[in-house]
């Protein structure tokens, strides 16, 4: 059993975006302490890691964990629905096996999902160690990714402790995008040894796009052909952070 309460519309659909750049079907935790989801995309190229704390919410009653498995894409379209001055309650009908997202504003609104079969697979929290470590607003990581998508499907990221280079080659055009320590676009930069990775586009430019609408500033962590860890912090109390494989190039 669970009930929730939120005002922050804005903020809650953008989470469910965020979320659904990698899964179709969540499996939420929702526990004493608030909502988590861990999950892989099904290619298993990336990963989100996901909490919002029940201190976000202006109401949060759960009754222990449990697992509740819903289709995001319906999700989202019933909580588009709410405007800035409404709020959203998710419940579960336990009778009839459906989550129940009640808007209210000038008028009260009720709609039902179906809960579906929770995955039984747990996703483990990685263990890594990074040596590069890079952090600016996401507003401007966004706008790169938009520069180097123009000229490839891929980029390769480096760092050396003094600079911050992304870099694109296509069958036609390249891009290169330098930002050193002091530039006013990057926040902070250190690096126990030079690293580079290379990363899809697709899926790094999905996630960060709307990763951004939920968050000021990103951090990137990654080591030589390792993956690429993207912690988004967060303006409700929580963590939204993906890990995103290296594409290993060829020489």
């Amino acid at each position: 059993m669970f009930r929730i309460r939120i005002s922050d519309t804005k903020t809650f659909r953008s989470v469910l975006d965020a979320l659904s750049t990698i899964v179709d079907e969540a499996t939420f935790t929702i526990g004493l302490d608030g909502i988590r989801l861990r999950a892989m995309d099904p290619s298993r190229v990336a990963m989100v890691d996901f909490e919002m704390r029940k201190t976000s919410f202006d109401e949060y009653e759960a009754a222990g964990d449990s697992k509740v498995c819903v289709n995001l894409n319906e999700l989202k379209k019933l909580i588009k629905r709410a405007g800035k001055d409404d709020t959203i309650e998710l419940s579960l009908n336990e009778e009839s096996g459906r989550i129940l997202v009640k808007i209210k504003g000038r008028y009260t609104r009720t709609f039902s999902l179906p809960v579906l079969e929770a995955s039984e697979e747990e996703v483990p929290e990685p263990k890594l160690a990074f040596n590069a470590k890079v952090t600016l607003t996401s507003s401007d990581f966004n706008d790169i990714l938009k520069d180097v998508e123009m000229v490839s499907d891929s980029v390769r990221i480096e760092a050396d402790g003094e600079k911050f280079i992304m870099n694109a080659r296509g069958d036609v055009a390249g891009a290169e995008i330098e930002i050193k320590k002091g530039d006013d676009t990057l926040i902070s930069i250190e690096a126990a040894e030079p690293s580079k990775a290379t990363f899809s586009l697709s899926y790094l430019a999905d996630i960060v796009k709307a990763a951004s609408d939920t968050s000021d500033i990103v951090t990137l962590e990654f080591s030589t052909d390792m993956p690429l860890r993207l912690d988004f912090r967060q303006r409700y109390d929580g963590k939204l952070v993906y890990l995103l494989a290296p594409r290993i190039e060829v020489e």
